[in-house]
Parts: C-alpha cells; structure tokens; sequence
C-alpha cells in the first residue's frame, strides 16, 4: 500500500502514476479482506457464515468455543471498490492517452512547461 502512495506522490510520469494508484488500491482491498474474520486468531481461518441450528450456537464448536467466521461485509464491499477501481484506472488511462496526444509528452514537469510558453506567447 505504501510503495503505491509513494508512487503516486513522487513520480512525475502520469502512467507510474497510475499504476501506483492501482498499487495503492490493491492494498487497501487487501487490508480490508484481511480484517474480516471474527472471533478468530491469527492461526485458525475463518469459515463461512453458514447458520446451521440455532442462532446462538451457530459457531460454536463441540467445547462450547467460538468458531472464527468470515464476515461476508467487507468481501461485498470490496468487490464493488474493486469495480471502482478498475473503473477509475481506466478513465485515467484515457486521459492520458489524450494528453499525449494533445502534448506529446506523459511527464507533468514538461506539460507544465508547454502550458507556461503558450501563456507567454
């Protein structure tokens, strides 16, 4: 997740900008997956969260200890951020494929450059 946020900070080329946005978005999708079991420890995995029974004894095991769970939530949320996403890479894309036409040039210090001359003369 960093390595995309710093990508997106840092680098002046617009198509490694868009690249680490996708970077940085992966991430987050990871770190939001990655939170969804519970009552679970770090050891056990998470099963589905299937009722079978009573409600209250659903996830329970034969000891009477909670059986980790995987919330369904953020797995339906991540698949919609995840359409976003690839939604948003590809607008971003053509919009730079229409500024390369427009410049001749992916890089902002140049673009900036090219609008700086056209407004001086």
């Amino acid at each position: 997740m960093m390595i995309g946020l710093y990508g997106v900070i840092a680098k002046r080329n617009m198509i490694k900008q868009a690249i680490s946005l996708g970077l940085f978005s992966t991430g987050i999708f990871l770190f939001y997956i990655s939170m969804a079991v519970i009552s679970g420890n770090f050891v056990e995995m998470g099963t589905a969260p299937i009722w079978v029974g009573e409600p209250a004894k659903a996830y329970e095991n034969t000891a009477g200890r909670m059986i980790p769970y995987d919330n369904p939530l953020p797995h339906v949320l991540m698949l919609t951020a995840i359409v976003v996403s690839v939604s948003i890479l590809a607008v971003a894309l053509a919009i730079i494929v229409n500024i390369r036409r427009a410049y001749g040039t992916v890089e902002e210090d140049e673009i900036l450059d090219i609008e700086a001359q056209e407004a001086e003369g």
